[in-house]
């Protein structure tokens, strides 16, 4: 069957965007459409202008015989400070407030919409690192983690606060809640992840970092590699913070729970 152009943009662009640092040969391209190489190439090169003029992504051509073409979700400024700024308006509603100074994240975190524009934006930052998982825990972050992990092709780990029988054999550490300063349990299967694997770290909120930093223990026990740390809301006035290296999207810059007062900014996203 022989395709149009415009059939084999649309096809070919949804393709791509569906297999994310993939590497696709133009062979398969080529015996898709029942086309030539060079007309390929020539598609090819139209996808790339277009996905790079949106801001949306681009593709990195593999040379050789064995090449072919890969996608990388590649966020622009212009697209993603918009919808930042709109997620800090978004969050800084005083109603939000919790004791503790936590915020309610769950009808956020439950927004299809919302969770892949962030999980877009984060992945973006880490498109062109080596990263083999994406690792969170069983709080309201899962959803956000698989939405990084989407845009990155690389499966979702999830440490738990306890062990399932369904999981098998697991790995447990004992870690310090940043924040209460109690000591708390992680679990992970053993299954879960291969040796010296590099691992995201994704997770909803991060207040002094402890919960993060036992992720990061429980890496150890794998001998993994922390490839990054990103979070979609970070509490800025904390002391004693466990963890420096990371990317947050947005900073809770003054909370107040008493005066229900709550002032919320753009995160370190734009300075990295």
């Amino acid at each position: 069957m022989k395709f149009r152009r415009s059939e084999r943009l649309i096809d070919m662009t949804s393709y791509l965007l569906d297999h994310p640092r993939q590497l696709v040969p133009l062979t398969f391209f080529a015996e898709r459409y029942s086309s030539a190489k060079s007309s390929i190439s020539e598609d090819l090169a139209i996808v790339k202008e277009t996905l790079e003029e949106r801001g949306i992504g681009t593709l990195q051509t593999v040379p050789g015989a064995a090449g072919g073409v890969k996608f990388f979700v590649k966020v622009s400024k212009r697209e993603a400070e918009p919808f930042i700024n709109e997620l800090c308006q978004l969050i800084g509603s005083p109603d939000r407030l919790l004791p503790g100074g936590y915020l309610y994240l769950t009808d956020i975190l439950g927004s299809p919409q919302v969770v892949q524009k962030a999980g877009r934006i984060i992945a973006s930052a880490y498109a062109d690192a080596k990263i083999d998982v994406v690792m969170t825990i069983a709080t309201k972050g899962i959803p956000l983690a698989y939405a990084v992990a989407s845009q990155l092709n690389v499966p979702v780990v999830i440490v738990r606060r306890d062990s399932k029988v369904t999981e098998g054999p697991t790995v447990s550490i004992n870690y310090v809640s940043g924040s209460a300063k109690r000591i708390q349990t992680m679990v992970l299967s053993k299954r879960s992840m291969k040796e010296g694997a590099n691992v995201l770290i994704v997770d909803d909120f991060m207040k002094a970092g402890g919960t993060v930093l036992g992720m990061v223990s429980m890496l150890e026990e794998f001998n993994g590699h922390v490839a990054g740390i990103a979070v979609l809301v970070e509490a800025e006035k904390t002391e004693d913070r466990l963890v420096d290296d990371y990317l947050s999207l947005v900073k809770l810059s003054y909370v107040d729970v008493k005066g229900k007062s709550i002032n919320v900014e753009v995160g370190n996203f734009f300075d990295r």
